[in-house]
């Protein structure tokens, strides 16, 4: 015991334990792959896109009474950008579009790179 392998000294005769130094094998880099081979590994994790148009606060109350027709106004005006959300995080603004009978957003305005590894952390 004690001999560098992360085991601890104890001495018997009172209980006292005392740490010893652990050592490590080194760290080579022989298996690792370059970073630009490791990006194929990420690229078919599914993400959860949204687009939101807007957001508000209501009470349970307010809610409870809602029905077919009614309107719930949203933090944003008319013609403002909408956000376009990866996991919850901003990555884009974008004005919203019809293609084939089915709404899109065209992105005016993408978050630099950095910015979104900021988000990140």
């Amino acid at each position: 015991m004690g001999n560098g392998d992360g085991t601890v000294q104890t001495d018997s005769s009172n209980g006292d334990v005392s740490p010893q130094p652990t050592s490590f094998p080194p760290v080579d880099n022989q298996g690792a792959v370059p970073a630009n081979k490791n990006i194929e590994f990420v690229l078919d994790i599914p993400l959860q896109v949204t687009v939101q148009i807007g957001a508000t606060r209501m009470l349970i109350r307010e809610l409870l009474q809602l029905g077919q027709g009614s309107v719930i106004e949203l933090n944003k005006l008319a013609g403002e950008p909408m956000e376009v959300l990866v996991n919850n995080k901003l990555v884009a603004r974008g004005e919203v579009v019809v293609v084939n009978e089915k709404f899109g957003i065209r992105l005016t305005d993408v978050v630099s790179p950095n910015q979104r590894i900021q988000q990140l952390g």
